[in-house]
């Protein structure tokens, strides 16, 4: 069994002992379940909220950094949104005599003393592995442009494993560093047991492998060495879609989910019908403190309104609590530190509440709650004629959070919107409830550490 594979069984095995313990013990110690013996079945519930919660979260994953602040966050918000799933099935769903339901402020403790205690052993586990990952080569198959670029994009991603790139016997003089070697050599290191592989990227279309190299990367396949398209390794890595690989065939040639099942789109639609509206009532308070504190600080209009780009290309108008002076001009992106930005309007942007009143486009539908950025027209129609198929993000309703709002910051130039597009094609490919739920727990990790622009 892999290592990896492991280490996931692991973190499992980990979670549900620490929820057996942890009811157990605050329980006996507020006196609930001290004369009724230990509860085991009545826990099934609240351990498949917790691991459902840190599956989306990727909690199980050995390509999440577990070691980072971002994710311990993450953790605990994914911990807390378990507890308030236990707390409303146990009181409004369960029917009464389910032994949970004797303490509220039982489930509410253990949830809390979960945080830590599936958080710490993810760290030990974690860093064990990623001691034996250092160790670890990825091996790219490709000509010399597209290598430096694999190289870079590793750099850029943090990745911790040594990149060995194979060149022909004709390329291997022009590039002498130790990261370049034939495949024969690489054989010989992996042979010798000089290199550990964690897997091996081919460049689409861009190098004929020879019978004897294909049948080799075959064997070493059903040995355990995965072998990835460089595209698939984006997705399963990095999640995301490599730009080099559009054209104005791939649509046709990869299909959409989105196109092959709406029903999945019409039972979101009704998701956000119902989410927004009970959204707007919730957010009344927020938007009438935040009214009051944009029209005191500068007597201006509360709203802003602006013509976006919707679904099927079909521009609408977005509504959004001003956040900039009125009348100044200037570039179209607001840059991180852009004097037309109110001091309110600071705030309002890094806790992402002037999305809010984008709730009425939600419930309008023009937008739902979770899909690409709703892109300015002006600035769409210049982003159409400078990126190829950049009109595939169109496909379906712009959303308030999406994919590449929690994966990479606010863009403010065309560099950054290749980028950010990269992650809304993988989310338009791979559209599904599971992603959804993904993105909107990383939402929340934005709002309250003020990530927003």
């Amino acid at each position: 069994m892999k290592l990896g594979r492991k280490t996931t069984i692991a973190f499992l095995m980990f979670d549900l002992l620490a929820v057996g313990v942890v009811f157990n013990v605050i329980g006996a110690a507020r006196g609930i379940y001290a004369f009724n013996g230990l509860i085991v079945a009545p826990l099934a519930m609240p351990a498949l909220a917790l691991i459902a919660a840190l599956y989306l979260i990727d909690g199980f994953k050995m390509r999440t950094d577990m070691l980072s602040l971002d994710y311990a966050s993450m953790h605990s918000i994914a911990v807390l949104s378990a507890m308030l799933a236990t707390l409303l099935v146990t009181f409004v769903v369960i029917p009464s005599g389910y032994p949970l339901q004797q303490s509220r402020a039982v489930v509410a403790l253990s949830f809390i003393t979960l945080i830590p205690a599936t958080l710490v052993h993810r760290r030990l586990l974690y860093a064990r592995h990623l001691r034996h990952r250092k160790n670890r080569s990825l091996v790219f198959l490709g000509d010399r442009s597209s290598s430096q670029a694999f190289q870079e994009e590793c750099a850029l991603a943090c990745m911790t494993q040594t990149v060995v790139v194979v060149a022909g016997e004709n390329e291997k003089s022009d590039r002498p560093d130790d990261t370049t070697v034939t495949f024969d050599e690489l054989l010989t290191k992996i042979d010798a047991d000089e290199l550990i592989v964690e897997a091996f990227i081919l460049r689409e279309s861009n190098r004929d492998l020879t019978p004897e190299i294909f049948q080799q990367l075959v064997n070493l396949y059903f040995s355990g060495v995965p072998t990835y398209t460089l595209e698939l390794f984006h997705q399963v890595y990095w999640r995301k879609i490599p730009l080099y690989r559009l054209n104005q065939t791939w649509l046709f040639q990869e299909g959409f989910r989105v196109a092959r099942e709406p029903v999945f789109e019409r039972i979101k639609r009704i998701n956000d019908i119902v989410c927004g509206c009970l959204g707007l009532v919730l957010a009344t308070p927020v938007f009438l403190a935040a009214a009051a504190a944009i029209w005191f600080e500068d007597r201006g209009p509360v709203f802003f309104k602006q013509s976006r780009i919707g679904k099927n290309r079909v521009p609408f108008t977005v509504y959004k609590f001003r956040s900039m002076r009125e009348n100044v001009t200037g570039v179209p992106y607001a840059q991180e530190f852009d004097n037309r930005i109110t001091k309110v309007g600071r705030f309002l942007r890094a806790s992402r509440i002037d999305e809010f009143p984008q709730i009425l486009n939600v419930i309008k539908g023009d937008m739902s709650f979770i899909g690409p950025r709703a892109e300015w027209n002006r600035l769409v129609s210049d982003y159409e004629k400078q990126i190829p198929c950049y009109h595939f993000r169109h496909l379906v309703r712009p959303g308030i959070t999406g994919w590449a709002q929690v994966n990479y910051p606010y863009g403010a130039s065309i560099g950054d919107t290749l980028r950010k597009l990269e992650y809304d094609l993988y989310y338009v490919k791979h559209f599904s409830f599971t992603l959804d739920a993904s993105i909107v727990l990383k939402t929340i990790h934005v709002m309250l550490f003020g990530k927003g622009r």
